[in-house]
């Protein structure tokens, strides 16, 4: 996998090139992540506007997100990355099936 850059929504990756989590994770690692999970959430799940004290990278890798971050709203698939900067403003609406994503974060 390639650094993300500072954009919220970089480029998805494509079907074929999708990491496993064992790779994804030792990527992130390598690049200054602390902490990698896989994070699952239930069908229809609304969380309303939040930061985190971390930065986040994450790849969407089953089922639907609608995320806002600033004034940005875009629904997140498979293959789909999205990127928090620390206390970053965001609400997150989870699809009919639910979503599943692995979130590289950095603290401090």
């Amino acid at each position: 996998m390639t650094a993300i850059t500072a954009t919220a929504f970089p480029a998805p990756i494509a079907e074929a090139a999708m990491p496993r989590f064992a790779d994804y994770e030792a990527d992130a690692r390598a690049r200054g992540f602390d902490e990698v999970a896989e994070r699952v959430w239930q069908p229809g799940t609304h969380v309303a506007v939040h930061g985190h004290p971390f930065a986040v990278e994450a790849l969407m890798v089953q089922g639907e997100l609608t995320l806002t971050i600033d004034d940005e709203t875009r629904v997140l698939r498979r293959g789909d990355r999205f990127v928090l900067t620390p206390d970053q403003p965001h609400a997150e609406q989870y699809g009919g099936e639910g979503a599943t994503y692995w979130a590289a974060r950095r603290h401090g």
